[in-house]
């Protein structure tokens, strides 16, 4: 699905867009500014919410095996749900 929004800037912020949009711009037109824009937030999003796991796997491993409690997966469930 498409959807239509309106964005109303102005002064240096709408300054910045038209000189990135255009003859002399990255790009064409302003949606497609916006869409590059959105999209490499998105990854950006995507991107610290690996780095996150991948920093929580990394204590984890690095944990002594001693430190690990043996729990069942009702307990792993009951757990994650609080």
């Amino acid at each position: 699905t498409t959807t239509t929004m309106t964005v109303r800037l102005s002064g240096p912020l709408s300054d910045f867009v038209a000189a990135n949009v255009g003859e002399h711009g990255a790009y064409e037109n302003v949606s497609e500014y916006v869409r590059d824009l959105i999209r490499r937030d998105n990854e950006r999003v995507e991107q610290e919410a690996s780095d996150r796991l991948k920093a929580e796997l990394a204590l984890a491993y690095a944990a002594p095996e001693s430190s690990y409690l043996p729990l069942s997966a009702a307990e792993v469930i009951a757990r994650n749900r609080a």
